[in-house]
């Protein structure tokens, strides 16, 4: 069977019984050929038909047309006719139900597609798309029945690989790529693209093995060239041009994230030649980088937000922001969850000294309530000593809530503890803080949690903590937002969404909080709750029901919040009361004494002691050094040296 291969993006081609056309496209400057070794050998390679004999895998090449497809290209879509069997010679597909839902997997190098519509005569059950650019084997289905007739365990393999395909999916198990594809993409030529490309692969060169490529070493390759670095590594790093270019569109149909790169103080601009790369089609993840020179230039972001798409930011302003940057994309970060629990937070402060004592990276950080609030420290980048310090001047040194009021809505005003915030916090921006945070609150208006990624930081603090009838609700807008321990008291999920490696949770919530020596349906008189008092009994008091109450609905989800977390650190504080503000240096030293006990076995990212030799060295490090030669070198060049520690 004879098949004429086409080249270029708007060249089509029909072989006898294909119903249909397809768009099919060769990388710049290469031309592909369906010769028999070609086939032969991926044939051969491919796992699937490993039992076949000589003479069968020699047929199928023979019948066997090799084309190419650009990433974002669909091959067919589910409910389309059976035309026979692909074989991913290099590259990677993508398989979804219909456009615009989640992926359900990928299908590399090696992996045969179409198998099941041919076995059953039924049309396609999912829709294949193109990630990369890719080659691929075409065998059609007429060849394919001759073949099988003669060589009955072909039939018995592709039966073999759609139990296996079947049974994956039972379990739910997704198969991951090879290597992970980032395309780092300079919003102008001022942007220091040298200093963070070589600072990138050489973090993830801490993982395993990581290239660099830039246009100097690669537009001349042909596709096999990509594919055999793809395979050869775990981690590949492109870097494109500033401006439209065939590279550029390249890298960008390579990547699986797009690191969209500007200077902090640069004037906004957005990425037209990104947007218009397949990219899009083929649902690559597109993250925001800002390079700060020296320090972090607050307010960076907001002109940002509405220039462009992206689904998560960075900012870089020294080595340790390059070394979460890479742990975040390449999901070998930590995230970090603290829970509500009034006074019996402060034990956070003792888990976060011996987490950091220990190394273990915090990349991510989130809380409800008093957890929000430590949180918020660490991602405002204080150290163990200066959170000792603040926290205990807001909680111990006075009470948050003792500016009582008539409770027509809360019995305290809350404005100091709004006062508090704010003094704490300043006028931080949740978005330009350079460790990711987030906060939660309850909102009443529609029942559910609401997330704080945005927005100045102390505000979204006091919604976070605003106790039902303790303190008033904060408004926003028409909606009424409460204390988000009512609502998920361990946010863990919410971290999931957002950092897919590794999750702490730090639970200090009470799961018997406290007991009375009384029972009495009405509350005593008046001048008998004080003469108790007196006498020792053991009273509950209305902050305490309250505060109780508002966490009481979670307790539920809590058991469920901590099944998500890879290492639950549950401190043992029965002997402190959610309103004894003055256990703090009990709380602390209890946090810190069990997770130093739990981090003796835990298994979790650590951090070198001491800064380790720089990752492997590729072909293209003297080509980058040239490259970094220019009499004008860009600040942000300095900034991204490691600090002395």
């Amino acid at each position: 069977m004879a098949r004429q291969i086409v080249h270029g993006f708007t060249n089509s081609i029909q072989v006898g019984s294909l119903r249909g056309r397809f768009t099919c496209m060769a990388l710049d400057e290469e031309r592909a050929s369906a010769t028999l070794p070609v086939a032969a050998d991926a044939l051969r390679d491919c796992a699937a038909l490993q039992p076949m004999d000589v003479p069968t895998l020699q047929a199928l090449a023979a019948a066997a047309a090799h084309f190419s497809l650009p990433a974002g290209r669909v091959l067919f879509d589910a409910g389309s006719r059976p035309d026979g069997l692909y074989l991913v010679v290099g590259g990677r597909l993508g398989v979804q139900r219909e456009p615009g839902t989640e992926w359900l997997s990928s299908i590399g190098r090696g992996e045969l597609i179409g198998e099941s519509g041919w076995l059953l005569g039924e049309p396609r059950s999912a829709r294949i798309v193109a990630l990369r650019d890719s080659e691929l084997l075409w065998i059609e289905a007429e060849a394919l029945h001759r073949i099988a007739g003669a060589a009955p365990t072909l039939a018995l393999a592709l039966a073999r690989l759609c139990a296996h395909r079947l049974r994956r999916q039972h379990r739910q198990e997704r198969r991951v790529a090879h290597a992970a594809i980032f395309t780092i993409v300079p919003n102008s030529v001022e942007v220091d693209i040298g200093s963070l490309a070589t600072a990138l692969a050489s973090e993830l060169g801490r993982f395993g093995r990581a290239e660099l490529v830039w246009d100097a070493r690669a537009t001349s390759q042909p596709s096999a060239w990509f594919h055999a670095i793809e395979e050869a590594n775990d981690y590949v790093v492109y870097v494109a041009h500033s401006h439209p270019s065939a590279w550029t569109r390249q890298c960008c149909r390579q990547a699986d994230t797009l690191l969209l790169t500007a200077e902090a103080g640069a004037a906004v601009r957005p990425w037209p030649h990104v947007e218009h790369t397949g990219s899009d089609a083929a649902m690559a993840r597109t993250e925001l980088v800002l390079l700060h020179p020296e320090t972090l230039r607050a307010g960076a972001l907001q002109p940002w937000m509405g220039a462009t798409r992206f689904d998560q930011h960075h900012h870089i302003v020294d080595a340790d922001d390059i070394g979460r940057l890479a742990r975040l994309i390449s999901h070998r970060g930590v995230g970090l969850v603290l829970s509500g629990g009034g006074a019996r937070g402060f034990a956070h402060l003792g888990a976060i000294r011996a987490l950091r004592e220990a190394r273990v990276p915090l990349d991510a950080v989130g809380g409800a309530s008093i957890g929000a609030i430590i949180a918020a420290g660490v991602a405002s980048g204080w150290s163990d000593e200066e959170m000792r310090e603040r926290y205990r001047r807001c909680f111990v040194d006075t009470n948050p809530v003792n500016d009582y009021t008539f409770p027509f809505v809360a019995l305290a005003r809350g404005r100091k503890v709004s006062r508090l915030l704010q003094g704490e916090f300043g006028e931080q921006r949740i978005e330009d803080l350079r460790t990711p945070f987030f906060c939660i609150s309850a909102n009443l208006s529609s029942g559910r949690a609401t997330e704080h990624g945005a927005g100045m930081l102390w505000n979204a603090l006091r919604a976070s903590v605003a106790i039902p009838g303790v303190l008033p609700p904060v408004f926003s807008g028409e909606e009424v937002l409460v204390d988000g321990a009512a609502i998920n008291n361990l946010p863990v999920d919410v971290m999931r969404r957002h950092q897919p490696g590794q999750v702490i949770g730090v639970d200090v919530g009470a799961d018997r909080s406290f007991t009375a020596d009384a029972s009495q349906d009405e509350g005593p008189p008046f001048w008998k709750y004080f003469a108790r008092l007196a006498g020792g009994k053991k009273r509950i008091n209305i902050f305490q029901v309250l505060m109780r109450a508002g966490m009481i609905n979670s307790a539920t989800a809590a058991a469920e919040q901590r099944k998500l977390a890879d290492l639950l650190l549950k401190p043992t504080l029965a002997n402190i009361d959610l309103l004894n503000w003055k256990a703090f240096d009990r709380a602390v030293e209890a946090g810190y004494e069990h997770a130093c006990r739990a981090l003796e076995t835990a298994s979790l990212p650590r951090l070198p002691s001491v800064p380790q030799a720089p990752a492997r060295a590729n072909s293209l490090q003297r080509e980058l050094e040239r490259r970094l030669q220019n009499p004008h070198p860009r600040p942000a060049a300095q900034a991204l040296k490691r600090p002395a520690s």
